[in-house]
């Protein structure tokens, strides 16, 4: 199995400690790992689904934090320090805020991001990208939603996602995951998901999964993190809108549930990321305490 190590960019290392290691699948070997590492650094293919763009949804209103895009963190907002972090993944072949909120796409120009304005009626940053997509009038093959709540989000996990779909022919959709904190496995805010023995996703769930006959967490059990990224084959994505709402994706609010439960395929890979996405205000503190820990301005 593949294995994407890190970049040696300075500003890419200071954001994850120096290490990101990207493992496709859910278990390698050490001595494996150590002899892929070098086999396995993220090359541009000339061949199949070669082409990526990086797509930032972006809007303001939120039922949990209003704004939350121009919300600042360390003096920047916080779309601007995802930006700048996906502008790092070499796998890009371009990079854009989807937005419906002129006030969003004002800022975006004012650093230098490429904007493309949306509809309101969009439902999820899915559908934003898809429209996104039609609107910038080029051949991508596969598509990477960023949510513009990743402020630390790690270049070479956008990279490994990217990676994953151009080797998985059979999948549609690809994503990231990371070992799941204890604290916050009764946090519904923090989606967690079960794989299978290929890298393949079962589910994703906002309680805690899988669950045992106790009902408590399992300390020995290595529960899985979704991340705030997700890569589509581009085909797929523009007929994504059309497929109508399932019933556990309106259950548990998870968009990727709809992928699943129409029998699609969904490639995971497991990264090493300590730190999550901004959900609600108090989150913002816990990440900029954890920037200044990394010294990252």
């Amino acid at each position: 199995m593949p294995i994407c190590p890190p970049s040696s960019d300075s500003s890419a290392s200071s954001a994850s400690g120096g290490r990101a290691w990207i493992v496709h699948g859910l278990a390698l070997g050490v001595a494996a790992a150590a002899a892929a590492a070098a086999a396995y650094l993220y090359r541009r293919p000339s061949g199949f689904r070669s082409r990526a763009v990086g797509i930032i949804p972006a809007r303001f209103a939120s039922s949990r934090f209003e704004g939350k895009p121009l919300a600042h963190i360390l003096g920047k907002p916080m779309i601007q320090r995802t930006w700048e972090r996906v502008m790092l993944a070499s796998s890009l072949d371009h990079v854009v805020v989807a937005t419906d909120d002129e006030r969003i796409a004002d800022c975006c120009r004012g650093f230098g991001a490429d904007v493309i304005m949306t509809s309101e009626s969009c439902r999820n940053g899915s559908e934003r990208c898809c429209e996104a997509l039609e609107k910038l009038g080029k051949r991508y093959d596969i598509v990477v939603n960023i949510q513009g709540d990743e402020p630390l989000i790690e270049p070479e996990i956008i990279d490994g996602v990217v990676m994953a779909l151009q080797r998985a022919p059979d999948a549609v959709f690809s994503t990231a995951v990371t070992s799941l904190k204890p604290e916050d496995a009764s946090d519904t805010n923090r989606v967690k998901c079960v794989v299978d023995n290929q890298g393949y996703a079962i589910y994703f769930s906002r309680g805690l999964i899988p669950s045992n006959k106790s009902g408590k967490v399992n300390p020995n059990y290595p529960y899985l993190l979704h991340l705030g990224i997700s890569g589509f084959d581009s085909k797929f994505l523009m007929i994504y809108p059309e497929l109508p709402p399932t019933p556990l994706q309106l259950e548990e609010d998870l968009e990727q549930l709809k992928v699943l439960e129409n029998g699609y395929r969904m490639k995971v890979i497991k990264v090493d990321h300590d730190a999550h996405g901004v959900d609600a205000p108090e989150d913002v503190q816990k990440i900029e305490e954890l920037m200044r820990g990394r010294n990252i301005q």
